[in-house]
C-alpha cells in the first residue's frame, strides 16, 4: 500500500479533503440503511448510466455527479477514501481548498462521462468516486513530480518500509489502468476508462492552473 511522506512544512488548515471524505462516508452510511429494493432503485436513479447520455437530460448530467458518492460496498468505499487522504491532502496543500472541489467534482463527472461513452453494455450502473480519486492521483503528480511515496512491503514475519518515487507507483498504477481497460471484463466490473479519464483530466488541470498554484504559494510565503 502507499503511505504518504509528510512533509516538514507547516501547512494551514485543509477542509475540502476531509469534507468530501466526511460526504463519502456519510452518503454510504445513508444509502446503507434503506432497504434493499430502495437501494437497488437509488442507484439506478442516480448512478450513472451506460450506453449514451441524452445531452437534453438535465438529470442525466446529474447523474455523472451523484453517482461519485454512490458505493457498491464497503471495500468500494474504503478504497477511495484512502487514496483521497493520500492524495487529496497534499495535493489540496499546495491547489487550496477550492481547486481540490473542482478537479474532484468536475473530473470526477468526466470520468463518469468517459465510462457512459466507453461501456458499450446498455444501462449498466456506474457508480463510486474512483474516478474522481483519480483526477487526484493525476492532480497531485502533476504538481509533486519529484516526490517519493512510502511503500510497505511484507517481507516474511517484518514490514520493510521504502520510499519509491512517485512517478514510478503512479505510473505503474496508470499501465495498468490501460491494460485492464484493454482486457476490461477479464478483471471485474470495474470501470477502468473513468480511471484514465480522471487520471488525465486532474493532471491536465494541475499543469493549466500551475500560474495560479504558483501565486497562491507565493501569497502564502509573503512574497
Amino acid at each position: 500500500m502507499f503511505i504518504a511522506v509528510p512533509s516538514r512544512q507547516k501547512s494551514p488548515l485543509r477542509w475540502a479533503t476531509p469534507l468530501l471524505f466526511a460526504a463519502l462516508w456519510g452518503c454510504f452510511a445513508w444509502v446503507a440503511m434503506l432497504p434493499d429494493g430502495s437501494q437497488d432503485r437509488l442507484m439506478q436513479d442516480w448512478g450513472a448510466l451506460s450506453g449514451g447520455l441524452d445531452a437534453a437530460s438535465p438529470h442525466d448530467w446529474q447523474r455523472l455527479f451523484t453517482a461519485l458518492f454512490l458505493h457498491a460496498d464497503w471495500a468500494h468505499l474504503l478504497g477511495n477514501l484512502v487514496f483521497l487522504l493520500i492524495f487529496g491532502l497534499p495535493a489540496e496543500r499546495i491547489m487550496g481548498g477550492w481547486r481540490l472541489l473542482l478537479v474532484f467534482l468536475i473530473g470526477g463527472a468526466f470520468a463518469n462521462l468517459a465510462a457512459v461513452i466507453a461501456i458499450s453494455t446498455p444501462d449498466r450502473v456506474i457508480i463510486g468516486a474512483s474516478g474522481a480519486v483519480s483526477a487526484l492521483i493525476g492532480a497531485y503528480l502533476a504538481l509533486f513530480p519529484q516526490a517519493r511515496l512510502g511503500v510497505v512491503l511484507p517481507l516474511g514475519l517484518y514490514l520493510q518500509f521504502l520510499r519509491v518515487p512517485a512517478t514510478l507507483l503512479i505510473g505503474t498504477w496508470a499501465l495498468l489502468q490501460i491494460l485492464f481497460t484493454w482486457f476490461g471484463p477479464a478483471f471485474g466490473a470495474v470501470a477502468w476508462s473513468a480511471h484514465l479519464a480522471g487520471f488525465a483530466f486532474g493532471g491536465s488541470f494541475a499543469l493549466i492552473a500551475r500560474s495560479g498554484i504558483a501565486k497562491r504559494m507565493r501569497q502564502r510565503s509573503g512574497y
